[in-house]
């Protein structure tokens, strides 16, 4: 069934576009994947999971036609049905129901023409409360007809008519909500710092805290910011778990789950950290740890990275490769964070050898297919990123010889400039003083430097490295 899927004519236009197309089953079970998210973010996810899986398409498409009739978004209803139709034409969710079609857009169109006849009753009547409910009224509803960009400009013009710091707040979150549908990620920012700088005080603040952490790590990870989006997930109160719908929007099911900012803050920092930071700020993070308890294969590979077993740590990343290119946010960038886990795990296991066999290397960190491990190697070492030589001969990766005395030398000189400088500048203030000019201090004041003890000091190290 999967292969004849396949050779459908959609999955056949995917590999042409050069879409990824994942052909192994993934580990998860779709049906309790997806009832994590509700409303859009539902549909959203089940339709790029069925759009790159022909192992879960027709269910996957099943579930986000099913959805999508509950909705008012009839072009998204018709574009589904559409796409399963040239992957199973036989299936009977791939046939229209025009009658709903129909029935749908009659009634959206009179709601329409109700919310914007009320809207300017309203305006007319120059009541501030009611002209804002009223351009919120109709944001939502632009929003669930998939309207983004008419729900944007509606949510903007409650702007003017807010008369509380909540009201703000609300219209902030909404516009982060609207923009991160739109995956506007610079008008995500921007919502979001304006949400930060809400004058909302104690509890109500508090509330936002998470939503704007959790949010602005989405964002950072959508533009490339690796290390900035795990610092803002690693930063997200254990309080998103529970905490209470915000702006009338349910973020853990609407937006970005919690098993997301688990996943997505773990392979972030795993990639982007050091040993040293993953034990402190990711293992160590009581708020975090709450989480990752929610999938413990992040926290089993975090683990199994600082406890420098680097092959068990790629072989669980990799277990979960197919589930990562379904998720809609990983998907095109999975690559660069697996890639930069890989070459961090080679850099840190080679760091103890002077030599190493291609071989032991090879099988240590599989190349991908396609290329080899001497390819891979070679790219880190014209990258700056490994510091190494191969040897093509013996099949060997050796670490350049360094010469501890020529090291101790060339400290030992520098240091000799810089106490050489400094005499010559007491030298020169002595000099003034001893002509009668004044010698002003420094804002800072000028502190007495202890020039002899620091140079008996950095002798008895040198001494020490070179064995007196």
């Amino acid at each position: 069934m999967a292969s004849s899927i396949e050779q459908s004519p959609f999955f056949q236009r995917q590999n042409s576009k050069g879409e990824i197309v994942v052909k192994d089953p993934p580990k998860f079970d779709l049906e309790s994947y997806i009832a994590n998210y509700t409303g859009y973010t539902r549909i959203h996810r089940l339709h790029h999971i069925g759009a790159h899986s022909p192992y879960l398409a027709v269910d996957a498409y099943r579930l986000a036609i099913a959805e999508a009739k509950k909705g008012k978004n009839v072009a998204l209803y018709t574009a589904l049905v559409d796409e399963l139709s040239s992957i199973a034409p036989n299936d009977p969710a791939a046939l229209m129901d025009t009658a709903w079609a129909e029935k749908k857009t009659r009634e959206v169109r009179e709601e329409h023409d109700r919310l914007e006849h009320e809207l300017k009753s309203y305006k007319n009547n120059l009541i501030k409360e009611s002209i804002r409910m009223g351009n919120e009224d109709l944001g939502h509803f632009y929003y669930d007809t998939g309207d983004f960009s008419n729900a944007h400009k509606a949510y903007m013009k409650m702007r003017e008519h807010c008369t509380s710091p909540k009201h703000l707040a609300d219209m902030n979150l909404r516009l982060v909500y609207v923009s991160i549908a739109q995956k506007a990620w610079t008008s995500v920012q921007a919502n979001l710092a304006k949400s930060e700088a809400t004058q909302l005080k104690g509890e109500e603040k508090a509330k936002l805290e998470p939503i704007i952490s959790a949010s602005n790590g989405l964002c950072q990870m959508a533009l490339s910011s690796y290390r900035e989006a795990a610092t803002a997930f690693l930063g997200t109160s254990a309080a998103y778990l529970t905490m209470e719908p915000a702006a009338y929007i349910k973020w853990q099911k609407e937006v970005i789950s919690p098993n997301d900012i688990a996943v997505y803050g773990g392979l972030c920092a795993l990639a982007y950290m050091d040993r040293s930071e993953l034990q402190n700020k990711v293992l160590g993070n009581s708020e975090f740890r709450n989480f990752l308890e929610l999938e413990p294969h992040i926290r089993r590979a975090i683990n199994l990275f600082c406890n420098s077993k680097y092959s068990a740590c790629l072989e669980v990343l990799e277990g979960y490769r197919n589930d990562y290119l379904l998720d809609v946010y990983l998907s095109k960038i999975l690559n660069t964070i697996y890639n930069r886990i890989r070459k961090k795990s080679i850099v840190q296991y080679f760091i103890p050898f002077s030599c190493v066999t291609l071989d032991e290397m090879a099988s240590k960190f599989p190349a991908a297919e396609g290329r080899t491990i001497e390819q891979d190697l070679e790219e880190m070492i014209n990258h700056g990123n490994l510091d190494a030589r191969i040897d093509l001969v013996d099949r060997l990766l050796i670490s350049p010889p360094t010469d501890p005395r020529h090291d101790v030398q060339e400290e030992a000189l520098k240091m000799a400039e810089t106490y050489d400088h400094t005499l010559r500048l007491r030298l020169m203030r002595l000099n003034m003083l001893a002509a009668g000019m004044e010698v002003q201090q420094n804002k800072a004041g000028d502190k007495p430097s202890s020039l002899g003890s620091g140079i008996s000091d950095t002798f008895r190290g040198l001494g020490q490295k070179i064995g007196f």
